[in-house]
């Protein structure tokens, strides 16, 4: 018995097929079907029902096939450990991030890192953090900068990345300008400009304006934090920003502070806090933490 029989039948069967399974494998058909009959006439039982349209396990290579699979993911278990023995690592890395963490230099990681490490694929997507924490219990991502508002939600681990201030950012002839300590039911009738929901900073307002007593009235809704900032420079209502960010549009807006407590908003670094997680996503999650962690940045 081969390994390379076991492969040929789990892709059999996953593509229910022999011509499918051959394309997957970039082999030639009748190799396929002949090692597949090699394991057979070795098991003695026919493995494979071939009458239909498509091909199917029979009882015999339903019971086998968990066994094949098992032998082929303790090979591939086999050759990982001693890639990242020997740092000739592999493999691929799914990260996820929120379009605010852009000032925090991760395409720079992520290029130094493939740079390390060219043999492991890197996936970047971005969205907000409701969906990257959902992606992350999936399995789907292997790490995400993403927006908090409160805990950490269960099953994730993070690390801080950020935690500033929430402010609210008017253009500079707005009649809160110039205000500092301003309580949040001074916005009950003004029109807001946020981010969607399911960010962290959307969470952060609507929990914090529920608890005021009102529901925050969003005349404009954008993704990218900047066009916020612009649509507030442009007087058309009162952004809810990130300090940082605010700070930085200073040109055309001015930043009106919170009474206490304030509102405040985390980035972090987060990936499963159980699960399976191949050598290559632990080595990028533990770069990731060594780099964007605040004393690493200026």
């Amino acid at each position: 018995m081969e390994l390379r029989q076991l492969e040929y039948l789990v892709a059999v069967v996953e593509e229910a097929s022999f011509t499918k399974a051959a394309a997957r494998l970039h082999v030639a058909q009748p190799g396929v079907s002949a090692q597949v009959r090699q394991l057979e006439r070795e098991l003695g039982q026919s493995l494979l029902d071939r009458s239909g349209r498509t091909v199917r396990p029979t009882e015999a290579g339903a019971a086998v096939l968990p066994y094949a699979r098992a032998a082929l993911a303790a090979v591939d278990g086999a050759r990982l450990v001693v890639d990242e023995l020997t740092g000739l690592l592999r493999g691929r890395v799914a990260v996820g991030m929120v379009t605010s963490c852009a000032p925090l230099g991760l395409p720079d990681l992520l290029a130094d890192f493939h740079e390390d490490h060219p043999g492991v694929e890197i996936n970047l997507v971005e969205d907000n953090s409701d969906r990257l924490i959902a992606a992350l219990r999936a399995g789907r991502l292997d790490t995400a900068v993403l927006g908090l508002a409160g805990p950490t939600p269960p099953g994730i681990e993070t690390e801080t990345v950020t935690d500033e201030p929430i402010v609210a950012a008017v253009a500079h002839g707005d009649l809160l300008a110039g205000r500092t300590g301003l309580a949040l039911d001074a916005l009950r009738d003004r029109a807001l400009i946020s981010l969607p929901r399911g960010t962290g900073l959307r969470t952060c307002l609507d929990e914090a304006c529920a608890a005021a007593g009102f529901a925050p009235r969003i005349a404009f809704e954008a993704g990218d934090p900047n066009v916020l900032a612009q649509l507030a420079g442009r007087s058309l209502g009162v952004a809810i920003l990130p300090g940082s960010l605010a700070a930085y549009h200073h040109a055309t807006l001015r930043t009106v502070t919170f009474a206490d407590p304030g509102l405040r908003g985390r980035l972090a670094l987060a990936w499963r806090g159980e699960g399976p997680v191949g050598p290559a996503a632990r080595a990028l999650i533990d770069r990731a933490r060594r780099t964007l962690a605040p004393a690493a940045r200026p």
